[in-house]
């Protein structure tokens, strides 16, 4: 009770974050921008003060993290229409059909209505999402099964148990990132950077992004193979990978991890990197085992091709390239760039591979930040939910631009104020312009300090 008499201001702080996170789930729709932005930035500001101000107690900052994300727990997504494909897979796994190899496009043009609320799924979902195959992993049909095998008469229903589930994931994080940190002698309330950060709230709780569920397999993977348990970690990063593919892209960067001690190759470890590799790819093999039919590489495969031969939206480098073949071919290149992006993606994992010490967990945090970013960077479709897993990264690591990133990306959204959905690359150019910025910023910084000081600062200053 003296604590929240000395910081009434923090409280509130929450308080009129909370009202503003009411007004933004009960009463805003991504169309309208002006608001959308209004809400965002005073959320952030908030935010600031509830992270830099003042050093809160761990279980207090628990709590307004958890009363945040349950405010939107009884409502219909409003900046996605993601959900509606979510319950859709759900219910068709629930009445024994292979979402893998089934088009909700044919079904409803053929008359035929497999599930509960076909036809009001299919119009949420969109004519662009229903012609194209699923594409998420086998754990996260598992969490669309559970809301199909819970509430399988009410969309909103099934919105409130998948939303369950991803408020338990982040709560997981915060137990396994809260221990991390500590065993790595950092403030362990760093994890709080994370669970009161206005776009986790926001594009993840509520709008029912399962990148929490990834993640929090992730995090406990990490906190176990720092404590060298790195069987478990190989079964849990599988996990994850079963949830969004984007864990595949660091699998590299744990080559040094295993094999280099300090400035020193122990080939003789080599074997224990194979059966860690070995257990990831045959368990996420082993996940899609019972989706097997001849049809599912194919159809899941075109699915995921999708995104780098016809998706774009806010892409950073890529419309650079686009206009450049615009001006040399006349048209629209992204089927060869689509292809030309992840090459480049997998070269920049393949230096940081090899050249940075990834034997030291901090450094390894930091070329999974750098390696993501990247791909990030040149790929032509970044939608925000994809930041979270840089969020949580950069808390083990000494840069923040992430966080910057999560203020500036609500910029994206101006798309959806247009009718019909355009973009305009300005308010694009402005978002990357102040995160290009303040990431070189922390660059040039941190390449002056050594990486002790940094670290002693760090945990001095609290969040």
């Amino acid at each position: 009770m003296n604590f929240l008499k000395r910081n009434s201001t923090i409280l509130l702080v929450a308080l009129f974050s909370s009202v503003l996170y009411y007004f933004f789930a009960y009463h805003t729709v991504r169309t309208q921008f002006t608001q959308v932005v209004t809400i965002w930035l005073l959320l952030f500001s908030g935010y600031y003060l509830l992270t830099k101000k003042t050093k809160i107690p761990t279980n207090y900052y628990l709590a307004i993290a958890i009363v945040f994300r349950l405010i939107f727990i009884a409502t219909i997504p409003n900046l996605s229409q993601d959900f509606y494909r979510f319950i859709w897979d759900g219910r068709m796994i629930f009445e024994g059909f292979n979402p893998y190899i089934s088009l909700p496009e044919v079904f409803i043009n053929e008359g035929n209505y497999p599930i509960k609320q076909a036809t009001e799924l299919y119009a949420g979902m969109g004519a662009m999402n229903g012609s194209h195959f699923t594409n998420y992993p086998p754990i996260n049909q598992l969490c669309f099964y559970i809301a199909a095998l819970l509430s399988n008469e009410s969309i909103l229903g099934a919105a409130i148990v998948m939303r369950v589930i991803i408020i338990l994931a982040d709560i997981g994080i915060f137990y396994f990132g809260y221990k991390l940190l500590k065993n790595l002698n950092k403030n362990p309330n760093l994890i709080f950077l994370y669970l009161l950060n206005p776009f986790i709230i926001i594009e993840l709780t509520g709008n029912l992004h399962f990148e929490p569920v990834m993640l929090f397999f992730f995090v406990w993977a990490l906190h176990n193979l720092q404590k060298k348990k790195w069987i478990l970690s190989a079964f849990l990063i599988a996990f994850s990978i079963n949830v969004k593919l984007i864990p595949l892209l660091f699998l590299p960067l744990f080559f040094f991890w295993f094999i280099k001690k300090e400035n020193n190759i122990q080939w003789n470890q080599f074997g224990k990197l194979i059966l860690f590799y070995s257990i990831i790819i045959l368990m996420s093999i082993a996940l899609f085992v019972p989706f097997f039919s001849n049809e599912l590489i194919d159809s899941y495969t075109n699915s995921i091709g999708l995104w780098f031969r016809n998706f774009e939206f806010n892409a950073s480098f890529y419309y650079v390239f686009r206009e450049i073949g615009y001006m040399f071919r006349g048209y629209n290149e992204i089927a060869t760039i689509g292809k030309i992006t992840p090459v480049l993606t997998i070269l920049f994992l393949a230096y940081l591979t090899f050249f940075k010490r990834n034997n030291l967990f901090e450094t390894l945090a930091t070329s999974m930040l750098f390696g993501l970013s990247f791909y990030y960077f040149t790929t032509t479709t970044m939608h925000p939910w994809y930041l979270a897993t840089l969020i949580v990264l950069s808390i083990f690591t000494k840069y923040r631009f992430p966080l910057i990133w999560s203020a500036v990306i609500i910029l994206s959204y101006q798309a959806y104020a247009n009718t019909p959905w355009k973009e305009n690359l300005w308010f694009v150019f402005a978002e990357y312009l102040v995160v290009y910025l303040f990431m070189f910023y922390e660059i040039k910084t941190h390449s002056r300090l050594s990486g002790k000081n940094c670290y002693e600062k760090e945990k001095e200053s609290g969040l």
